[in-house]
Formats: structure tokens, C-alpha cells, sequence
């Protein structure tokens, strides 16, 4: 951070006409310089902001226009700069003060200090970090877009790819893995839908509100939040520095980390030498020192390891806003959820090569079923069709079944209808006489998959239908990210033509 003399003979810092002595070196060392470094990351937002509100100002008289002109003048200056060489004096206070600064060795104090006429710190940093979470939660939403397009693909590429499914981590059900990947899809559309709602709550204007009860100065809300191009305004003036949307926020994002967490810790499990189901790519893996076999999965640990703090992160805003009543400004902000933003943002660009990359076995899952007695509800099932008994009844007969062919090492491929009336006159004292042919029948995997009827299933039918809704909903969250891109860039375009319409006029 650059280091700073004051400009001209001597500028009179905000704290010096309240406070006796300079802030201490602990407080520039844990509060100023943390605080300048939070937002100087917020750079073009300010810029946005101050241009806004000036144009604004200027358009309601309230700025004469050659003030008005300089100012801008010095603003548009301001955005042409790199934040990283941005000058800035930790002595000076907050990055507001450090733009005042800027503009007052341009064009003095008298001239400079009038952009913040009609507004507070308050409601002018509320309205930047609001901007900033907006354009870090569009960032976010767009990830989330190619993440899930990458998923249906792999979803649709294995969509017939048959492997046990699995509950209490034992084998329950025959499954899909194509199946599997559009429940996660799923699961993704319901986390983009909370991030969409929450983005609504933080895309409102709070400039205007000024410090608490408003003002007397004639502003136009509505045209800075047109400039802006928020969705609308924060109505009542008391709420203009209220951040309780960052929790709701950051509760959105700990649903997206907890939904990429399962992701990988079945894909850890499942590339497991036991498993052999999946194989992340080369590139998205480590080796070790020691072992010279191992192929290590580095990329979904480190997804994994990243979710571990997301469980914490509503818990950790809820607390920190747990003390302020409705009177304290000074807890705000909330700095976790930049680390919240960046960890999404990285986890989703490092989860979408994972999967676009990685390598699914269906040989490997298919063998897995070679054996199994997964299918033994659809025996369950067909049983009770033919002969008409409850199914709590025939549950103990197969289960019997079972029972008795793992301790006579009996697989499904050769078990017989002689075995399953032993079983049946053990639990209800009766013989069901089913016809061997039926019996194989109901125990095959691929029959089972076929036959699945119901909606939502793992039915070929079923699971080609729900590719393309996902798809449906993946083309409805492009088309929402399309738009409001495209409004926000209105907006700006708007704000840029009032500046140079401003502009003009004063060098004219």
C-alpha cells in the first residue's frame, strides 16, 4: 500500500476536527489497513457510485454544473487507474476519504468535498459493497452455469451405465450413474434458484438513505438506482446499512459448497482401487513420495476440504451481527463472505475440469452388480403380483432367501425356486411354486432398470426425459444471466453517458 505525504500545505484529515490525537499504530496496523485492503477489491464499484451520485446531483441542481464537471473530471480519472497503484494514506481513513483526498489535490477541498453532499459514508459504502456482492454473485451464478452443463453432459454420456446403488453404504438398488449425476444437477438448480433469490435482496439501492432519516436535499433515488442498475430501492431510510442480506447470501453459497462436498466424496469413494467406478484425469491428481503406485485424487480433496468451513460460514455472519441491535454500524460489513465468494468461485472452476475430464468405468460398475442381491425388492414385487400376498409377508420370504443363499454361497445367477420355498415355508409356513424363468427374471439388473416405471426413475426413458429438463433449466439460468448482464450494461451505459453529457457541457 502506498505511503502518502498530505498534499499541499496541509490537509486537514476527518479525524483530526473531532478527535485530539492521531489514531494509534495498532489501530492503522488491524483496522485501517485490513479495512483499505477490503476495499480497494470494491475499486470500480466506488468509481461507479461517486459518478452516480454526482451526475445525479448535477441533474437535480444541486451541484453547480462546473463543479459538477470538475468533479467528474477527477472521477473519470479515478477509473482509468489500476486499484493495485491506486495512492492511498491509511493516516487518511477509509477508501472514501482516500478518493476525497485524491480529488482535493486536484481541485481543492471546497470544490472536491461537495461530491458528498446529500449522502454518509454509510449509506455510500452500503451501496458499494452491495454492488460488489451483486457483480461476485453473477460471477458465481455464471460458474454454476458451466459447472451444471458439464454434469448433464456426463450425464447424458452415461446414461445407460448401470452400477449398484447404494444405501447405509450397502448395495440397495440397481442404479445408474447417469442417474446419479442428475440428482446432483438437480440439487445444483435448487442452489441456483436460492442464489437468484438471494441476489434480488442485495440488488437494492441504498443511496439516499444517507445516515439514518434521510435528508433535506432534493435526491432522485430512483435515478441513481437506474444508473446503478439496481432492481430497486431500499424503501425505508433506517435499513439503508442493514447487511442481514450478506447472511442470506452467504447461507446460499454454504448450499452450493454442501452440494459440491457430496459430489466429491462420492467420487473420492467411488475412484478407490475397491471401487474402480470412476478415475479423475492425470491433471486433476497427485502422486506420493513413498508409495510409487498411487495415483492420488487431489482435485476432489481439495473441493472437499474447502466445503469443511462452509459449514460455518451462516453461523459465523448470524454471530457477527448477533450484538448490534439495530444501532451499530460498525459490524456491517461482513469480510467472510469475499472468502466465501473466492472459495465458490475456485471450487466450481476446479470441480468443472474434474468432471469434464473424468473418467467413469462402466464395465467396472457394471461388474459390481455380478453377484449382488440388490434386485431383491423386485423379486419382492413380482412375488406379490403373482400370488397376492402383502409385501411385508413376501419381505420375509426373500429376506429369508437371502439369508440363506449367502450362507450356502448361492448367488442370484443360481439360485432356484426350490430354494425360495425353503425359504417361504420357513417365514409363512407355505411353498410359492414361482416359476424359475420369473425368477431369474425378476433378479436381473438390466431387466430391473428397464422396468422401472414410475417418474423420476432410472427407467432409459426416464432418465433421457430428465437430461432434457435439466437442460431446460440450465437454458433458463443462461437466458436470466444473459439478461441481467445485458440490463447492468445498460445501466452503465447510461451512467457513462450522463458523465460525458456532464463533461461536455463544462468544457464547452
Amino acid at each position: 500500500m502506498t505511503m502518502n505525504k498530505p498534499v499541499g500545505e496541509h490537509e486537514t484529515l476527518l479525524t483530526e476536527a473531532r478527535l485530539g490525537t492521531p489514531p494509534s499504530q495498532a489501530l492503522i496496523k488491524y483496522h485501517d489497513i485490513p479495512a483499505l485492503a477490503r476495499e480497494k477489491r470494491q475499486f470500480r464499484e466506488f468509481n461507479a457510485v461517486d459518478r452516480a451520485h454526482t451526475v445525479m446531483l448535477a441533474e437535480q441542481g444541486i451541484l453547480p454544473p462546473a463543479v459538477a464537471g470538475l468533479i467528474l473530471e477527477g472521477l473519470v480519472e479515478i477509473r482509468g487507474m489500476d486499484p493495485e497503484t491506486f495512492p492511498m494514506d491509511p493516516m487518511k481513513g477509509s477508501f472514501l476519504l482516500q478518493i476525497e483526498s485524491f480529488l482535493f489535490a486536484r481541485m481543492s477541498e471546497d470544490v472536491g468535498g461537495q461530491m458528498h453532499t446529500g449522502r454518509s459514508r454509510i449509506d455510500q459504502g452500503a451501496t458499494v459493497r452491495r454492488l460488489y456482492k451483486r457483480n461476485r454473485l453473477l460471477a458465481v451464478l455464471d460458474r454454476m452455469n458451466g459447472f451444471r452443463a458439464a454434469l448433464i453432459g456426463k450425464a447424458a454420456l452415461h446414461s445407460h451405465a448401470i452400477m449398484p446403488g447404494y444405501t447405509h453404504m450397502q448395495q440397495a438398488q440397481p442404479w445408474v450413474f447417469g442417474h446419479y449425476l442428475l440428482s446432483i444437477v438437480s440439487r445444483l438448480d435448487d442452489d441456483f434458484d436460492r442464489l437468484v433469490e438471494a441476489y434480488a435482496r442485495v440488488n437494492l439501492n441504498p443511496l439516499g438513505a444517507v445516515g439514518l432519516s434521510g435528508t433535506s436535499w432534493p435526491l432522485d433515488r430512483q435515478r441513481t438506482t437506474e444508473l446503478l442498475g439496481f432492481g430497486g430501492l431500499i424503501d425505508n431510510s433506517k435499513l439503508g446499512r442493514e447487511a442481514f442480506y450478506a447472511a442470506e447470501a452467504i447461507a446460499a453459497l454454504s448450499f452450493v459448497m454442501s452440494t459440491l462436498n457430496d459430489l466429491a466424496t462420492d467420487l473420492h469413494i467411488w475412484s478407490s482401487t475397491e471401487f474402480g467406478f470412476v478415475e479423475s484425469d492425470d491433471a486433476y491428481c497427485g502422486t506420493s513420495s513413498i508409495f510409487p503406485q498411487k495415483k492420488n485424487p487431489a482435485g476432489l480433496e481439495t473441493v472437499k476440504k474447502a466445503a469443511g468451513g462452509a459449514t460455518t460460514w451462516l453461523a459465523t455472519a448470524l454471530a457477527t451481527f448477533r450484538a448490534e441491535g439495530t444501532g451499530d454500524q460498525a459490524v456491517r460489513d461482513l469480510p467472510l463472505i469475499d472468502d466465501a465468494f473466492d472459495t465458490v468461485e475456485g471450487v466450481l472452476d476446479l470441480f468443472t475440469g474434474i468432471i469434464e475430464t473424468l473418467i467413469v468405468h462402466e464395465k467396472r460398475m457394471r461388474a459390481a452388480l455380478d453377484g449382488s442381491w440388490c434386485t431383491a425388492s423386485n423379486l419382492a414385487d413380482v412375488i406379490v403380483r403373482e400370488t397376492g400376498l402383502s409385501f411385508r409377508q413376501v419381505h420375509h420370504a426373500v429376506a429369508r432367501l437371502v439369508r440363506i443363499a449367502l450362507a450356502e454361497k448361492i448367488t442370484p445367477e443360481t439360485v432356484t425356486a426350490q430354494l425360495l420355498d425353503r425359504a417361504a415355508e420357513e417365514t409363512l409356513g407355505r411353498r410359492l411354486g414361482m416359476d424359475e424363468t420369473m425368477l431369474r427374471t425378476a433378479l436381473d439388473p438390466d431387466i430391473f432398470v428397464k422396468t422401472r416405471m414410475t417418474v423420476g426413475s432410472v427407467a432409459p426413458s426416464e432418465i433421457d426425459r430428465m437430461v432434457e429438463v435439466a437442460r431446460g433449466r440450465l437454458a433458463s439460468g443462461l437466458g436470466w444471466h444473459r439478461a441481467e448482464n445485458a440490463r447492468i450494461a445498460t445501466a452503465s451505459a447510461k451512467l457513462d453517458a450522463a458523465t460525458d453529457a456532464i463533461l461536455v457541457a463544462h468544457r464547452q
